[in-house]
């Protein structure tokens, strides 16, 4: 079978650099057509330039990042460094990228990437909030129906929220750009936090990560290494949630996976529950699904396929 075509969507975060890490390490399984940055865990100036910082780390400096939206479509900009430091990449010392940023804004290659290629045939990974998607939606309607699928990392519905006590971060930091892609039509996969929170940075697989001994598994150990004080004071965990790469890992290898087709609705009036996936999970109501929404996952293979991958950069 063809590697999948994707383009990644990413607001980088430690996470979101591991994501793009095991997309670089498994070409016979992905074909990385471009990386658009969007504000989300930090401003877009620093996402754009993380994203480039990892496929340097990868030694791919021939990868396509573009600036995308730089604030949601219609609320102040929300951000995370409290979790992933000021620069959202802290933990090892880092240089500044050499590789350029591509001048055209990032909604346009979407736009333009989706126009160029045969319906059903590039599929959409957002591991940030969905502002670049939302925006190519509303700006060309006409790319929505070439969308083979949209897997994303968002929402959450037993875990409930973990930026307010009923919205996930990505979801809650622009809900008028997920509620577009929720009403989209497109066929969605969607990795919340029911399944994010399976696949925890244990101290083995961390550990793991850095007898890789090569550059990119110690720089891996290493954020991981940051990224996992907050959530294991918060939640009292054995370790963190490694939350993004759970969408390359499913284009990857999908039965690592189990979830429902069930419908899922964004809340973006309400002040107490802004941004929550009201998430159809018993099948209460009459609403059609749109959406495939994972709940569990085999974390060891998740792992063992992340460590593999990441292996041979």
């Amino acid at each position: 079978m063809a590697p999948r075509k994707i383009i990644i969507d990413t607001d980088p975060g430690q996470d979101d650099a591991v994501a793009i890490l095991l997309a670089l390490g498994s070409p016979e399984d992905i074909d990385l057509l471009g990386i658009t940055a969007v504000a989300g865990n930090v401003p877009l100036e620093l996402t754009q330039k993380n994203a480039r910082i990892v496929c340097e780390l990868a030694n791919r400096a021939d990868v396509k990042v573009f600036a995308g939206c730089d604030k949601p479509m219609g609320r102040t900009l929300v951000t995370a460094e409290n979790v992933h430091g000021k620069t959202g990449l802290d933990g090892p010392p880092m240089v500044d990228p050499t590789m350029p940023l591509q001048e055209q804004h990032g909604v346009d290659f979407i736009i333009e990437t989706l126009r160029a290629h045969p319906a059903g045939t590039v599929t959409l990974v957002p591991i940030g909030p969905l502002t670049n998607i939302g925006e190519a939606f509303s700006k060309a309607p006409d790319i929505i129906e070439k969308v083979q699928e949209i897997v994303l990392m968002g929402g959450a519905y037993f875990e409930v929220g973990n930026v307010t006590p009923a919205a996930e971060f990505n979801i809650y930091v622009d809900p008028e750009a997920a509620d577009i892609v929720f009403k989209s039509g497109v066929p969605i996969t969607a990795m919340p936090l029911d399944v994010t929170h399976k696949v925890l940075t244990t101290q083995d697989r961390v550990d793991a990560f850095a007898a890789l001994k090569t550059e990119v598994g110690r720089m891996v150990a290493a954020w991981t290494h940051f990224f996992e004080r907050f959530d294991m004071e918060k939640y009292g965990s054995a370790g963190a949630p490694l939350h993004d790469p759970c969408t390359i890992a499913y284009l990857i290898d999908p039965t690592l996976f189990t979830g429902r087709n069930i419908n899922v609705e964004i809340e973006v009036q309400s002040d107490l529950t802004r941004g929550m996936t009201v998430a159809d999970w018993w099948r209460v109501t009459d609403r059609p699904a749109n959406t495939y929404f994972v709940g569990d996952v085999d974390a060891d293979r998740f792992y063992t396929l992340l460590t593999e991958r990441l292996a041979r950069l």
